[in-house]
């Protein structure tokens, strides 16, 4: 009787599984923003958490060190230097103290924060980016090239930025009928995809200053979708079906005509945002709204995305914060971080790979020698 070799797909992040960190290491009383755009509303690195806030007045951002836990007091400083409420916060890829926050004022701002944190508040910014004539909800740090930062507003329109001098380098009006809902980098910066209103998934070639491909339709429904690019040139999408339910889909950006693969994930209606980790080539879809976090990985084997595992908890997530590999404890194995945001409290929820125990069989024993 022969077996059937390789039915489980071998992979080292097959076990890979999340765990919420104790209640006296999450942050408590964080009022975080009510606002109703589809943002992560938090940002990570090694150094600093940053939460979008509710704040009257105006718009806010608190900026705490990473190590921060407990009661966050009412009267810690925040950064508050927008006329409008906060819709996306970015820190920059080079420079762990550098952060930009974008928001429904139409203008971008820059901010230096100091080692250690605030120790008051910061109204001040390094730069104020001015350009769109709406307000702006995304922003993305080039990966590869310094101090140069791209910025989407509801005007529809692409900026991309030199923050060193405040220059507007490139603007990008024509491209997009409708609301722009995601924007990513590729890898090396060479190129950026989007994904819009109207459906349809977009290349951008910004030196050129031109659309290199398009995808119609992309998703069907009609809900915000999002993508993302993989370490390959891949690019990830997630978005709605006809029915409303909910999808992600691989796609080849040499031909768009077809993905890779499209996968059903629920009928759940919030937006699901990608984080992705290029080191390991996990995606993790974590939906605003849902208890859970899924995970993914991403290989060259068909069916090229493979379900993984499911974090699944009691409260639903206002939005979330990804802390990559230079920020996490690899020590305790662990691959990533999120930072899940309630209503009141920040939770941390490690994903580790399991040590493999070794044990010491009788066959491994040493022979006695006489």
């Amino acid at each position: 009787m022969s077996f059937r070799r390789g039915v489980v797909r071998q992979s080292k992040f097959r076990h890979v599984f999340a765990q919420a960190w104790k209640a006296e290491h999450c942050l408590d009383d964080v009022r975080v923003s009510r606002v109703t755009w589809d943002g992560p509303l938090c940002a990570t690195n090694p150094k600093f958490i940053a939460v979008v806030i509710e704040a009257g007045g105006g718009g806010a951002f608190l900026v705490l060190p990473l190590a921060k836990s407990g009661r966050v007091d009412q009267n810690t400083p925040t950064v508050c230097g927008h006329a409008a409420p906060v819709l996306d916060v970015q820190w920059c890829p080079h420079d762990d103290n550098v952060i930009a926050s974008a928001s429904e004022d139409c203008t971008v701002k820059i901010w230096q924060i100091p080692d250690g944190g605030l120790t008051s508040p910061m109204s001040e910014a390094v730069v104020t980016l001015e350009g769109h004539s709406k307000r702006v909800g995304i922003l993305a740090w080039h990966p590869s090239a310094l101090n140069i930062l791209l910025t989407a507003g509801c005007d529809n329109v692409l900026c991309v930025w030199d923050v060193g001098t405040g220059e507007l380098v490139y603007q990008l009006s024509d491209a997009h009928p409708d609301l722009i809902y995601s924007v990513s980098w590729n890898r090396e910066g060479s190129v950026l995809c989007t994904t819009c209103k109207d459906k349809a998934l977009r290349v951008i070639d910004p030196r050129r200053g031109t659309v290199i491909k398009v995808r119609e339709k992309a998703h069907e429904g009609t809900r915000p979708m999002r993508a993302v690019f993989l370490a390959d040139g891949k690019i990830l999408t997630t978005g709605f079906s006809r029915m409303s339910e909910r999808q992600l889909a691989l796609w080849d950006t040499r031909d768009l005509s077809e993905p890779m693969v499209s996968q059903e994930i629920d009928t759940s209606n919030g937006v699901l945002l990608p984080f992705y980790d290029p080191d390991t080539n996990m995606v993790y879809l974590c939906g605003k709204g849902d208890c859970t976090i899924r995970y993914f990985e991403v290989t060259d084997e068909s069916p090229y995305v493979h379900f993984l595992s499911l974090y699944s908890s009691k409260e639903p997530q206002r939005g979330a914060g990804f802390l990559s590999k230079r920020g996490v404890d690899v020590n305790k194995c662990e691959i990533a971080r999120f930072y899940k945001l309630h209503e009141r409290k920040v939770e941390p929820i490690s994903m580790t790979v399991p040590r493999k125990v070794r044990s010491v069989c009788m066959s491994e024993r040493p022979l006695v020698q006489f």
